[in-house]
């Protein structure tokens, strides 16, 4: 029998986790592994260095987090599936490819369904965000924790989008959501899916016109560079989670759980100050650097896309999206 390389991939993971959870057994220490695919200066690699400090205080020396940052072990789609199968403890991944397993994560990439931060803030940390979080477990993935990351914006190489007439024609890349992708497409661009690790080559190359993010993966990821024109539109507010393979909190005592829970609770805030300082920080960084940072009329942008909320009525999310309205 002959395995891909996908599928030996999984495999050597599945034992060597075995393996280490056995090592953890006689040693009286569990080692959690967790794996992103972001850079260790990001901010959320950052508060996952808390957490695991956390932890450790927690546990009295008794669990630890072993971290994979930096797409080591794969993509946001390799790293759900590890959690899956249970190779795998922890993972980081935006809310928007969550929406292929857990379909009312969409309400996240509709462009204006948050009116601000705070309106955000107060969803994700009320009831309609804690069931949310654990809507995943139907499908093996567990959510602890929301983390930061800011809202999403137009970048572009060549062309400065100040309305949305501007993205007429123009190839945006957009996460593997179809729920962006429509979002893309009702301001008048064509989306292009891509990894996140195919991004700069395909800007480089003019594969793509440009792309959508926050403004420290915008900087941390140096599209900056070929990127010259930044439009704070703000479309979407796309959180990421923090997610838990099941089969490894099933295997956790009830003592070891609320431990595990509590130190990703405490990261919550810490994030959340380093994601401020690093978007601050990014702004000013990338404005040195020669990029134009557009201020546009969101207004203009609201409007464009009020026929994609109209065409949500009758579904669930319509539903969620008009609670979510009614939250202060």
């Amino acid at each position: 029998m002959k395995f891909s390389s996908r599928q030996l991939k999984l495999f050597i993971l599945g034992l060597t986790f075995s393996l280490m959870m056995a090592c953890g057994d006689d040693n009286k220490v569990t080692t959690l592994k967790l794996a992103h695919g972001l850079d260790t200066k990001h901010p959320v690699h950052r508060a996952m260095v808390f957490m695991n400090e956390r932890l450790y205080e927690l546990s009295g020396g008794t669990m630890d987090i072993e971290i994979y940052p930096s797409g080591q072990l794969g993509s946001e789609r390799d790293t759900m599936e590890l959690l899956q199968i249970g190779s795998l403890a922890i993972t980081k991944v935006s809310t928007s490819p969550m929406e292929a397993f857990v379909p009312q994560m969409k309400v996240f990439s509709i462009p204006y369904v948050f009116r601000d931060e705070g309106h955000l803030w107060n969803v994700l940390e009320g009831d309609i965000g804690k069931e949310l979080l654990l809507a995943g477990e139907s499908v093996r993935l567990r959510g602890l924790a929301y983390y930061d990351a800011g809202s999403r914006s137009f970048y572009t190489r060549d062309k400065a989008v100040r309305t949305p007439q501007d993205l007429e024609g123009l190839k945006i890349r957009v996460m593997k959501s179809q729920t962006s992708m429509r979002m893309v497409e009702a301001l008048g661009g064509s989306p292009t899916p891509i990894s996140s690790g195919e991004i700069y080559t395909a800007l480089q190359q003019g594969v793509v016109d440009g792309a959508e993010n926050n403004p420290p993966t915008f900087f941390l990821s140096n599209h900056y560079k070929i990127a010259r024109y930044f439009t704070l539109d703000m479309h979407t507010s796309v959180p990421d989670i923090l997610l838990m393979s099941s089969h490894v909190w099933n295997n956790l005592s009830e003592e070891q759980q609320g431990w595990v829970q509590q130190a990703a609770t405490l990261s919550i805030a810490h994030q959340r100050q380093l994601w401020k300082e690093s978007s601050d920080a990014a702004l000013k960084a990338v404005e040195e650097a020669g990029v134009e940072i557009i201020r546009p009329d969101k207004s203009a942008f609201q409007a464009a896309v009020k026929e994609m909320h109209d065409s949500y009525k009758g579904q669930p999310v319509h539903a969620l999206m008009q609670k979510i309205a009614d939250i202060q």
